[in-house]
């Protein structure tokens, strides 16, 4: 039976148009309200670090707003994310079938995205209500009942994400009758909801709290526990089975946040049962309370500033001033543009589409070699997953548990080491082969002048480069925590942005925006990720991937080649935020317990290790067949730029890379030597 042509059935007297339009609305506005909160955030970290290191007069409250400010956002972006359907999934497979097929990919997407919510919306609504009865508080100086307000912006988050994913689900039916069971189900679940709260305040032995026990009783009777116990399948067929369905998942194109969140779910049932979700919704609530986590969104922001006030095209043109009569000197500064664009942003998509907007149109125009231009760009463009401010570091860093600062130290000597041999490979190239590029003298008889700024955008490179060097400054210096330069460079990002003469509040409204709507992409997957990773370590999983490494009988190093050898495999059809926060809480426990063998303290190991985790990740950014970054330049690159021709120009710089990674795995002190130096 085909479910789009089903016959209709007598509708139910619900003005559906009326509710679904004031649905979208909501998540519309709430989307675009909540991102200015961000600024809010930033401004409050500005203030806190103004008020103790000017006045020596530490605040006792910034911290704790901004957390529940930041959180607020995360939550609330999630109906303007499923609205616009921007939710990040692995689609390669989803393209190549037919739409028919597309549509039942959908179709089983959405089901079980409204399951996972549903279960975890109701777990954490309980746990609100209990906060809220005793007003739970932080325990701080300050005070705040900032543990229930995080409870609560959790609660309508996922209650927001749920409600707007029926809207989209009843939408995906053409048939009357099916778009009425999905009605029903809605009601259904608004109705356990309210039964829910009116049973915590009216009590158990209520009519209501009998009702309560129905549902209840329900869950208690599809309880898998009850009928077979699954630790007697033992922790290898588990992890297996875990493996298949997350891959299997992830093949049908859903959001990997709920693929993440439903196998954490269904691992909570298997192992303990419906008193199991607790769990999932604890570990969800975990995350909301990691305040390094609110430097991504304020990082974000910053870029986004600077990209819509034109810093970028304003570094590209500072630095050919600076190229002088180079071969190949457009190539060359377009890869030190890039480095000072990845310690401003920190973000690698959002470079290589700025990249690809200003730098890749000007080399083909100069008469570059396309391929040249292509690899250039996307391997300059990928530094922004290794120089810091980088977000996957600080990903990587919340889940190994480790100093961000460290690593963001860490990073920087391999960034340029690798910048480096981008830019002798180019230089190398041009020599031997002259026709690859013309010399600066050459642009100028070409283009019939040479470029020049005016003193406003000249002035606003200088502070640019000033401001990355103050913000990456005082989180080498140990001078301010890696959120607090954030928030300095989000109203630095401003401060250059006037200076330029772009700075409006349409700018910043754009800015806030696409920052709400990135990092509202990725925290889902983030909190699914979380929950999954603590499900699993409860079992034991963590236990037993490390006694599986080490159980191998390699020497360290070997192991540590078997690692990045899951990586790659990993990256052919992973996102990376998902291979961080499943493989990164196995590998890093391990990797402590080898550094001796390794000749490293245990801090360090984690560390240097973070550093190969990143380059790995950078490589799979750029390889065939899915490397995102061929896929950002192709989306703003000439039409006549094909997909297979950027796979092609990308490969030699991918050895570069791979030459990089070797060198720091063999050589740890490229990693090791900057943090080391300014611990000590």
């Amino acid at each position: 039976m085909d479910i789009q042509t089903t016959a209709p059935a007598v509708d139910i007297s619900i003005p559906k148009s009326k509710v679904e339009n004031a649905i979208d609305h909501f998540s519309r506005f709430s989307g675009l309200a909540v991102g200015q909160l961000y600024l809010l955030c930033a401004l409050v970290t500005v203030y806190e670090v103004v008020m103790r290191y000017v006045f020596n007069a530490p605040t006792q409250w910034a911290f704790e707003v901004v957390m529940v400010l930041c959180a607020t956002a995360w939550m609330l972006s999630a109906g303007y994310i499923t609205f616009h359907k921007r939710h990040i999934g692995i689609t390669v497979i989803y393209l190549l079938v037919s739409e028919n097929k597309r549509w039942w990919l959908d179709l089983v997407a959405m089901v079980v995205g409204v399951i996972a919510l549903f279960l975890l919306a109701s777990d954490t609504l309980v746990q609100s209500l209990e906060s809220i009865d005793v007003i739970e508080r932080v325990g701080s100086s300050f005070n705040s009942p900032a543990p229930m307000l995080l409870k609560i912006a959790l609660t309508f988050g996922s209650i927001v994400y749920l409600v707007q994913l029926f809207v989209n689900l009843k939408r995906h039916f053409s048939s009357p009758f099916w778009q009425n069971v999905v009605i029903a189900a809605a009601i259904f679940v608004i109705l356990r909801m309210i039964v829910q709260v009116l049973t915590h305040y009216m009590g158990e032995e209520s009519a209501i709290g009998s009702l309560d026990g129905v549902f209840a009783s329900f869950l208690l009777a599809v309880d898998p526990t009850a009928y077979f116990e699954a630790r007697e399948w033992g922790l290898g067929i588990i992890s297996f089975g875990i493996v298949v369905t997350l891959v299997f998942l992830m093949m049908t194109g859903m959001p990997l946040g709920i693929v993440t969140l439903i196998v954490s779910v269904l691992c909570a049932l298997l192992f303990f049962g419906p008193r199991g979700l607790y769990l999932v919704s604890s570990n969800a609530f975990g995350l909301l309370e990691k305040y390094p986590l609110v430097a991504v969104p304020l990082f974000v922001l910053m870029a986004s500033i600077l990209e819509r006030a034109g810093i970028a095209k304003d570094l590209f043109d500072a630095m050919s001033i600076f190229a002088g009569n180079l071969r190949g000197g457009v190539a060359v500064q377009t890869i030190a543009v890039a480095v000072i664009l990845a310690a401003m942003s920190g973000v690698m998509g959002g470079e290589i589409v700025m990249l690809g907007l200003v730098a890749l149109p000007q080399m083909l125009r100069l008469g570059y070699d396309r391929k040249l231009s292509i690899g250039v760009i996307c391997a300059s463009g990928s530094l922004a997953t290794l120089i810091p401010p980088s977000i996957i570091m600080i990903v990587y860093a919340l889940s190994a548990e480790i100093s961000i600062g460290d690593l963001f130290l860490a990073g920087a000597f391999p960034g340029l080491m690798l910048a480096f041999f981008y830019a002798v490979f180019v230089l190398i190239r041009c020599h031997l082969n002259p026709s690859l590029a013309p010399t600066a003298k050459e642009v100028a008889e070409m283009t019939g002048g040479d470029t020049k700024l005016s003193k406003e955008r000249l002035f606003a490179v200088v502070l640019c480069v000033l401001l990355i060097a103050c913000v990456m400054g005082s989180i080498y210096g140990g001078i301010a925590s890696v959120t607090e330069a954030a928030g300095v460079g989000v109203i630095g990002g401003m401060v250059v942005a006037a200076v330029r003469n772009k700075f409006s509040w349409p700018l910043m409204q754009q800015a806030l925006a696409g920052t709400m709507s990135t990092v509202g992409t990725i925290i889902w997957l983030i909190l699914g990720a979380i929950a999954f990773v603590g499900i699993y370590n409860l079992i034991g999983g963590a236990d037993f991937m490390r006694s599986l490494f080490t159980g191998l009988g390699l020497p360290a190093i070997g192991i540590i080649f078997v690692m990045m050898g899951i990586l790659v495999i990993l990256g052919t059809f992973m996102e990376w935020i998902a291979i961080a926060f499943i493989t990164v809480p196995v590998f890093a426990p391990v990797i402590v317990t080898l550094a001796p063998e390794l000749g490293m303290e245990p801090e360090w190991a984690a560390v240097w290790f973070g550093v190969l985790f990143v380059m790995n990740i950078q490589i799979y950014f750029l390889s065939p067949p899915f490397g995102p970054a061929c896929f950002w330049l192709k989306s703003v690159a000439p039409k006549d730029v094909t997909l297979q021709e950027i796979f092609a120009s990308v490969i030699p710089f991918i050895g570069l890379q791979i030459i990089g990674l070797m060198t720091v795995m063999f050589v740890p002190e490229i990693a090791l030597y900057l943090p080391k130096l300014l611990n000590n």
